[in-house]
C-alpha cells in the first residue's frame, strides 16, 4: 500500500510564476527531474518514484498543474491552454534556482512535457512521455475530430468540453466517481472485452453508468482515494477540465509547429491494456521520425492507463536506466 501523503520524507513548496505560484513537492538532490500529471490527479501520482529518483541522485519534483491541488486556478477557460502550462513549467526550473531540467509526464502531463520540450528546448534537454504518445500537431480540428467518433455514443473529451457538464456528474460524488473512474481504467479492474467502452457516454448518459461499482485496483488504496477525493472536493474539478476544453485553441496557438519532431532524447513507457495506448499505435509506429532522440520504449503487458501507479517498479527502472543514459 501507498505511503500516506502527510509521512512522506518530501518537501512541500510553493514557488513564483509569472501568472501565479505553482505547488510542488520535491525529493533529493542532483540533476532536476520535473514531473508532470495527468487527468484527474496531482503532484501525489508521482509518490512512487520520487524517492526512487532521489536515490538514484536526481532532484525530482512533482507539480500540481495549474487548476490543481494548491496551484493557481485561473477562472478563464483560456487560462489553460497548452502555452500557458509550458511557461508554468519553464517558470518553475527558473524557480527553482535551474537553467534546464529533464521533463517526464503522465497523461496530459504527457502531452505538457512533449510541447515543453518542442516549444522550449533551451529549458528542457530531454522528455519522458508515459501513457500518451506523441502525436505532432496536425489534421483537422480536434472537436471535430472527437464529434466524429462514437457514433450514436458521444466520446469523453467531447463530453468534457461544456463548461459545468462534467462538473455536474462528478462533484456530487467525487470520492465514488474518482474511484470509479481510476478502476474503469486499470488493467486489474477494466470493463471485460466487449463490454461498454467507459471512454464513451450513451446519449443521456453519463460517464460513470460504465464505471465498475464498488472495486478499487490494487495500486489504490483507501487512503490513496482519500487523499485525491480531498483535493477535488476542495478545488472542484473546472480547473482540471479546462485542459479538455483548449484543445482547438492549442491547435490554433501551435501552428507554427506543424508535424515537427521532438529531438531532444526522449522515452516512452505505455500500457499494453491501455486505449491511450492501443488507439494511438500509429504514432509509436513513427516514433523514428517524430521522436528521432527515443532511447527507451516499452508497453508493460497486463498494465492499464495508470502506469507510474500500477507498476511502480518496473517504471522507476526504466526511467532510471533511461536518465542514467543521458548526457550529464
Amino acid at each position: 500500500m501507498s505511503q500516506p501523503a502527510q509521512a512522506m520524507d518530501v518537501t512541500h513548496r510553493m514557488v513564483p510564476t509569472p501568472a501565479g505560484r505553482i505547488h510542488l513537492v520535491e525529493q533529493g538532490t542532483g540533476p532536476l527531474v520535473l514531473l508532470v500529471h495527468g487527468f484527474p490527479e496531482s503532484w501525489y501520482s508521482w509518490r512512487r518514484q520520487l524517492p526512487a529518483l532521489a536515490a538514484a541522485g536526481y532532484r525530482a519534483v512533482a507539480v500540481d498543474v495549474r487548476g490543481y491541488g494548491r496551484s493557481l486556478k485561473p477562472e478563464s477557460v483560456a487560462a489553460y491552454r497548452m502555452l500557458d502550462l509550458v511557461e508554468d513549467g519553464a517558470a518553475v526550473v527558473r524557480a527553482l534556482g535551474e537553467d534546464t531540467a529533464v521533463i517526464v509526464g503522465h497523461d496530459w502531463g504527457a502531452t505538457i512535457a512533449a510541447n515543453s520540450a518542442l516549444v522550449r528546448p533551451d529549458v528542457f534537454r530531454a522528455v519522458g512521455l508515459l501513457s500518451v504518445p506523441y502525436a505532432p500537431r496536425g489534421g483537422p480540428r480536434p472537436s471535430e475530430i472527437f464529434a466524429g467518433m462514437g457514433g450514436e455514443e458521444e466520446f469523453y473529451v467531447s463530453y468534457f468540453q461544456e463548461p459545468g457538464r462534467a462538473e455536474a456528474e462528478i462533484e456530487p460524488d467525487v470520492r465514488g466517481w474518482l474511484g470509479g473512474f481510476y478502476a474503469a481504467l486499470s488493467g486489474d479492474t477494466m470493463p471485460a472485452p466487449g463490454a461498454p467502452d467507459p471512454h464513451f457516454v450513451s446519449r443521456g448518459g453519463t460517464l460513470r453508468d460504465r464505471f465498475p461499482a464498488d472495486r478499487l485496483p490494487a495500486w489504490l488504496g483507501e487512503d490513496d482515494l482519500d487523499f485525491y477525493a480531498g483535493e477535488f472536493e476542495r478545488t472542484g474539478l473546472g480547473g482540471a477540465l479546462g485542459r479538455y476544453r483548449n484543445m482547438d485553441r492549442d491547435w490554433e496557438d501551435l501552428a507554427d509547429f506543424d508535424g515537427a519532431p521532438i529531438t531532444q532524447p526522449s522515452l516512452f513507457l505505455g500500457g499494453a491494456l491501455d486505449a491511450s495506448t492501443t488507439w494511438l499505435t500509429a504514432a509509436i509506429d513513427a516514433y523514428p521520425a517524430t521522436l528521432p532522440g527515443l532511447r527507451s520504449s516499452h508497453i508493460l503487458d497486463g498494465c492499464g492507463h495508470w502506469i507510474q501507479q500500477e507498476r511502480p517498479e518496473e517504471v522507476n527502472r526504466h526511467l532510471t536506466d533511461w536518465l542514467a543514459s543521458l548526457p550529464a
